[in-house]
């Protein structure tokens, strides 16, 4: 229970004042549907989160340490240079309408989730959680 609180909290408090919240915005001025849009972002994120979770257990498994470290800081300061760098829109404003609020959601929240910062958070507490929960049953086994 207390690592699904620690993951919420991390996650809720990085989520503050994300490029996410501007994309929900401008998404909702588009569609003015909201209904379809929160489902959107509700799917796309549980997704988005269930995977890097996943990846974080696996990759807790085989790298651990120091080397998990550095892996989960360089991988913040490649996001956060990353971040230095605005989008830019290229496609024309008709194509989006056709999918309708769901699909657009769908699609524009993977696109912004993918290697966002909480997805690191993400990988990295379920690597740690994993390394804890497997160095406890190896304590209680003893």
């Amino acid at each position: 229970m207390e690592a699904f609180l620690v993951s919420t909290l991390i996650v809720g408090l990085a989520e503050i004042g994300d490029k996410t919240q501007i994309l929900s915005l401008i998404l909702a001025a588009r569609f003015q549907r909201p209904m379809p849009i929160l489902f959107g972002i509700l799917g796309t994120t549980l997704a988005n989160h269930a995977a890097a979770g996943i990846a974080g257990v696996l990759f807790g498994g085989l790298i651990s340490g120091i080397w998990m470290r550095w892996i989960l800081g360089i991988s913040f300061l490649s996001v956060a240079v990353w971040a230095l760098f605005p989008d830019s829109y290229e496609g024309n404003a008709e194509g989006a309408s056709r999918f309708g609020a769901f699909a657009a959601t769908l699609v524009a929240f993977f696109l912004a989730e993918s290697g966002d910062k909480t997805q690191i958070a993400t990988i990295g507490l379920a690597a740690a959680s994993d390394s804890f929960i497997r160095s406890f049953s190896a304590r209680r086994s003893a």
